[in-house]
């Protein structure tokens, strides 16, 4: 009796798998594979064959003759902790205040003596890619100078690189900051 319904439960488990698996799974896959190759993939960006990024993800790009992205709670080094998240502090938490102001001293630093906020704050998953256009356009200046570039050519990019509106209703606009600086590469030096 034991060893009969041991037997109905390995077959009923066997056909479980096989529907979840194989009928279902697997057709979705290839659909997938087919139709959103790129997102499946981790919507990766490749230069001369070469993976340097995902447009979904954020990195650290710190010298002077690249645009800047937000700051992250996670750590964008060249080893990736892996992490992703923001810091949960709040508002009024000693660490943040501090790190906010760190922040701020730097790009006063750079010219920047008000920032958007989008310069000074994470957000809230710690790896958005985007910065809103105007903090894009605050750092047009340092840009030009590093690059010897023509500032009015640099605000150009960044409004052809700025994407619109969801459906032009939903979430705001925004620049990828990896896109920008992919194309401001291939302008030249």
């Amino acid at each position: 009796m034991i060893w009969r319904e041991l037997q109905r439960a390995l077959k009923l488990t066997a056909l479980a798998w096989v529907l979840t698996v194989v009928v279902y799974t697997l057709p979705l896959l290839g659909l997938g594979q087919t139709l959103l190759a790129g997102a499946g993939n981790g919507s990766l960006i490749r230069v001369e064959n070469r993976v340097v990024g995902s447009q979904l993800l954020g990195q650290a790009f710190r010298r002077d003759d690249y645009f800047w992205p937000r700051p992250s709670a996670v750590n964008y080094g060249a080893q990736p902790d892996g992490l992703s998240g923001a810091s949960n502090l709040a508002p009024t938490n000693p660490q943040l205040v501090n790190r906010v102001r760190a922040e701020a001293a730097r790009l006063a630093q750079a010219g920047l003596v008000d920032p958007s906020p989008d310069l000074l704050l994470t957000s809230a998953s710690g790896l958005d890619p985007h910065i809103s256009p105007e903090a894009a356009r605050q750092q047009v200046e340092r840009v030009a100078r590093a690059r010897q570039l023509p500032p009015e050519r640099l605000r150009q990019l960044v409004a052809t690189q700025t994407e619109g509106r969801l459906l032009g209703i939903f979430g705001e606009p925004r620049v990828n900051v990896l896109r920008l600086n992919l194309t401001l590469d291939r302008l030249g030096r």
